[in-house]
């Protein structure tokens, strides 16, 4: 696919996956419309940090995915939207769990509405992995049960269901792409891996940490970013889900001794008790089976968990300022 002049809304483009995504379709020639949270503060989020070769070439929309006509007004003239906007953190999701209601659920359908109605080519709406809950086996393919176990992944479950929906009333063309743990650059602090990071970058020998137990599949942006643009450039797979992740289960324990190892910094885990999950809302247990979009597209992560961590760690080196690593970031 030929992406030069494609014209490209992508919601949640001052966010972390979504920056990335923006930064890379910019490069590949896409004339991308970047929809980003209004703030009195006339932040643009991570864009605010790209180069201005590359910030100059995206045309930035301040809005709010809640609000029907502002996606509607974004969504104009568009060939095809990526849907990332969305309200992530988990423990924020137990406080406030109305607004994932608001901004996950509505503001899909606000998406869905406007793509309906303007008749897009393509929509990639963004799901999670944390929908499946604890692996009830494992790896975790498309079939798995569905199961969330917070207000968060309870609002993607519904927002996943409303995508698939339109495709099947009214044939709205929705591809649903569902990434396992992404990792990298740009990253919250609310996720493990700028957590540690963050916290050795502030010279801290006590690292608190929430249960280490619990396992996830950790895969580089990049991977994920690499995903989203085989699945948007693939014939066919519209109305169906695809995983994303690397295959590789890791343990929060194997974490902290790869880590350490990769930093060269010694240091010992505290467990921080609030920042410990409701026993029946963990997730124990995540790995990602990939099949479906392997065979669909050809699509396989190109870099390794050791890799990507070695990136993440020069970057937060450079960027650390960026992280609160005194507080619970929730």
């Amino acid at each position: 696919m030929n992406w030069n002049n494609k014209k490209i809304l992508v919601t949640g483009a001052d966010g972390f996956i979504g920056s990335h995504l923006v930064e890379r379709l910019v490069k590949q020639g896409a004339r991308v419309r970047a929809f980003v949270y209004y703030n009195a503060f006339n932040s643009w989020g991570w864009l605010d940090t790209l180069d201005d070769s590359l910030l100059t070439q995206i045309d930035i929309v301040s809005s709010d995915i809640r609000d029907p006509h502002g996606v509607l007004a974004a969504s104009e003239g568009m060939e095809m939207i990526f849907h990332l906007a969305a309200l992530i953190g988990i423990p924020f999701s137990y406080h406030s769990p109305d607004s994932y209601v608001d901004t996950n659920m509505k503001g899909t359908l606000n998406v869905l509405q406007a793509a309906k109605k303007l008749k897009i080519k393509k929509i990639l709406h963004t799901s999670t992995s944390e929908i499946y809950g604890t692996a009830q086996y494992a790896p975790i393919d498309e079939r798995h049960p569905i199961n969330p176990q917070s207000p968060y992944a309870a609002s993607k479950s519904a927002a996943d269901s409303l995508a698939v929906s339109f495709y099947r009333s009214f044939g709205t063309p929705v591809v649903i792409v569902r990434p396992f743990n992404t990792f990298g650059p740009r990253q919250s602090a609310r996720a493990v891996i700028p957590t540690i990071l963050s916290q050795i970058y502030n010279g801290r020998k006590n690292i608190k940490l929430g249960n280490t137990q619990v396992t996830r599949d950790f895969n580089y942006v990049t991977n994920t970013v690499d995903a989203f643009i085989r699945l948007a450039e693939m014939k066919g797979g519209l109305g169906e889900v695809f995983n994303v992740g690397s295959g590789q289960e890791t343990s929060i324990s194997q974490l902290i001794h790869l880590i350490q190892r990769i930093t060269r910094k010694n240091f010992r885990v505290v467990v921080d008790r609030q920042r410990v999950r409701p026993r029946e809302s963990e997730v124990e247990r995540l790995i990602c089976d990939a099949s479906k979009i392997k065979l669909a597209c050809g699509w396989t992560p190109r870099v390794s968990l050791e890799e990507g961590l070695g990136f993440m760690f020069r970057w937060v080196k450079d960027h650390g300022h960026c992280y609160k690593a005194g507080i619970y970031n929730v």
